[in-house]
């Protein structure tokens, strides 16, 4: 099978919802995003575009917070971001910074370690890819914790995404599940919908 390209980011000023998945030195630190009609991307940021996903073993054994802090604040100003969610895990205090900058109507904390939330995410990201209600960019680094994620069982019928090995990451994966929860729970509250501001005046 022929591999897909991967695509371009959105233009700037697009309507997007952000998820983020965390680390301090061991596994992977991502952040992903969807558009209002459902594309799902990773962002770049910097001079140079980078992908918005670290390996602290690129960086000298740890996430290097300061990047992250700056591609936070690029997308923030690039798009326009109505819903972020953070798995807070290592992260607390930096999603109070983002949450005190950029509005708690905005940047949420969404533990990921919740089976009884977690699940039904999952699921919901599943059947909307299988059904086409969100696409993607080809991005090969999402390609790749994608096809490492492991379904581990737990109790109730219910499973969460697990690493086959430790080497085997699925951070940017479970950064773009939070992306499309976040703009799945957008769309429930009217995102995208227009608002009619006409007053009607009866005589």
């Amino acid at each position: 099978m022929q591999e897909m390209s991967w695509l371009p980011n959105p233009d700037a000023g697009t309507q997007v919802c952000l998820g983020f998945d965390g680390s301090e030195s061991d596994d992977w630190t991502a952040i992903q995003a969807e558009t209002l009609d459902g594309f799902t991307f990773t962002p770049r940021y910097g001079p140079d575009q980078r992908p918005t996903v670290w390996n602290p073993a690129e960086w000298g054994g740890s996430i290097p917070r300061g990047e992250v802090h700056a591609a936070v604040d690029e997308l923030m100003d690039r798009y326009s971001v109505e819903r972020f969610y953070a798995d807070p895990h290592d992260w607390y205090s930096e999603i109070g910074d983002w949450a005190l900058k950029y509005g708690d109507n905005h940047v949420f904390e969404w533990p990921t370690n919740q089976i009884s939330r977690m699940f039904p995410e999952i699921r919901r990201f599943e059947i909307d890819l299988a059904q086409g209600r969100i696409s993607h960019d080809g991005c090969p680094i999402v390609t790749v914790h994608a096809a490492n994620a492991k379904k581990i069982a737990k109790p109730g019928q219910k499973y969460v995404l697990g690493k086959p090995a430790n080497h085997q990451k699925i951070d940017a994966l479970m950064a773009r599940i939070l992306a499309h929860t976040a703009a799945a729970d957008a769309h429930e509250a009217g995102w995208g919908e227009v608002q009619d501001n006409r007053m009607f005046v009866f005589r």
